[in-house]
């Protein structure tokens, strides 16, 4: 693994052995992105239809997509009990970007926590939501 490999799967929390599951892959994807994550991992990224349960799930969405809300909530369902989501939305300026309010907004609806987004690639930015932790 590259040392930028590295360094996404680090900025993701992704560690080896971690079952991450994908959904919303289309050809406007960041392949660079998906390969490190398969290579920390040593596994590779099982699709929405799997049944399993993610230790994580990428999430690629764009504004065109649909319902954000019923999207966090599906990708949600598929988690482990400390599992995340990682919300990969097109940067600013970029066709399909995802207004940062509404992203709040969703989260919140779907009972996520919120973190802040940080910039993965030249092309998408990430958001990852965490399910609530008991007190």
């Amino acid at each position: 693994m590259t040392t930028a490999e590295q360094a996404f799967a680090d900025r993701l929390g992704i560690t080896a052995g971690q079952t991450v599951r994908e959904i919303g892959w289309d050809e406007d994807s960041d392949d660079r992105l998906r390969a490190a994550v398969e290579e920390w991992t040593g596994t590779a990224l099982t699709d929405e239809d799997s049944e399993d349960v993610s230790d994580a799930v990428l999430l690629w969405w764009r504004e065109e997509d649909g319902d954000l809300c019923d999207a966090l909530m599906d990708a949600r369902a598929c988690l482990s009990g400390d599992g995340f989501i990682w919300l990969l939305t097109p940067k600013t300026g970029r066709g399909g970007h995802v207004d940062p309010a509404d992203i709040a907004e969703s989260a919140t609806s779907a009972g996520l926590d919120r973190r802040p987004p940080v910039n993965l690639t030249p092309d998408w930015s990430g958001t990852r939501l965490d399910l609530p932790r008991a007190p």
